[in-house]
């Protein structure tokens, strides 16, 4: 059986009167990549730090390879990247790899990790002298110079370009690949999507989806109809509307019905195509928020 490095069982967590997590329970088996979705404010952020021992459940259990998550000898096994972080900005990109390092047993090696993140030419650059999307590549590279077996990232790619996005996901598939497992928070779900294979979905603090991607697509039995179009008339059976350039996309659950209607309505339209709904259908339509025609 895969090992489970980290668990929640009947999580609770309340700040006064509001209840950030509700009765929540999820298993991290080794060798994963996670994928933790939900609106903002859904809980996803509070349910990391109790994973990673910065809040208490207010009730129920949560273990990080079998001990509480405020265990140092189990907090050496993890790493992770909050949404924030912040360095002195006088400290330099190497010195803060090797401050890191000075914690662990058996730290990677600057230079491979430097190099897994490009940062290799930014070694002497002070963080004060870094871009919003160099500082993030750091704090992400941050959590894996102890050789975790598992690691939180919470958001780790936001105010990244699109090549900084890319450079991240290779360092985190690279890291996979070696057997390390992941736990991954964002609001790009074209992200989880190229990232993770399980998905747990968090609204108003509960669990509303634990699957695969391709299950999570199928669940709902949404599928999009593409098509170039100068106007969409009115149809029933569509579910959503979006308009991508020239492209409109519609989301139904009777594809084939759909374009009858649309033949039928007399407009022109072009380069019809249809695809399996994607994975933000399927999130759109378990967090109730598909947006109206």
């Amino acid at each position: 059986m895969t090992e489970v490095l980290a668990r929640a069982v009947g999580v609770t967590r309340r700040y006064g009167d509001v209840t950030a997590i509700d009765d929540v329970s999820v298993d991290i088996p080794a060798g994963q990549v996670l994928g933790m979705l939900g609106p903002n404010g859904a809980g996803k952020s509070t349910m990391v730090n109790m994973f990673v021992g910065l809040r208490r459940p207010t009730e129920g259990l949560v273990e990080l390879f079998g001990h509480d998550p405020r265990d140092v000898a189990a907090r050496r096994r993890m790493g992770v990247t909050p949404q924030e972080t912040s360095l002195p900005q006088t400290v330099r990109v190497g010195e803060a790899v090797d401050f890191v390092a000075s914690h662990f047993p058996d730290p990677i090696r600057k230079d491979e990790l430097l190099a897994r993140f490009a940062l290799t030419d930014l070694d002497r650059r002070q963080t004060g002298g870094l871009s919003g999307g160099q500082m993030r590549r750091l704090a992400v590279a941050l959590a894996f110079v102890g050789k975790p077996d598992l690691v939180f990232l919470d958001e780790p790619t936001t105010g990244l370009d699109v090549e900084g996005r890319h450079t991240l996901w290779d360092g985190i598939r690279e890291f996979n690949a070696e057997g390390g497992t992941v736990v991954l928070t964002s609001h790009y779900l074209d992200e989880v999507e190229q990232l993770a294979e399980r998905v747990v979905i968090i609204d108003h603090g509960r669990v509303v989806a634990d699957d695969s991607v391709d299950a999570l697509r199928r669940l709902t039995g949404l599928q999009r109809v593409s098509v170039s179009v100068p106007e969409v008339p009115p149809l029933p059976g569509v579910e959503g509307v979006e308009h991508i350039g020239d492209r409109t996309h519609l989301v139904t659950h009777d594809p084939d019905q759909l374009v009858r209607d649309l033949v039928h309505s007399g407009v022109p339209f072009s380069g019809l195509e249809i695809h399996a709904g994607s994975l933000e259908d399927a999130f759109l339509a378990l967090t109730a928020k598909i947006p109206a025609a």
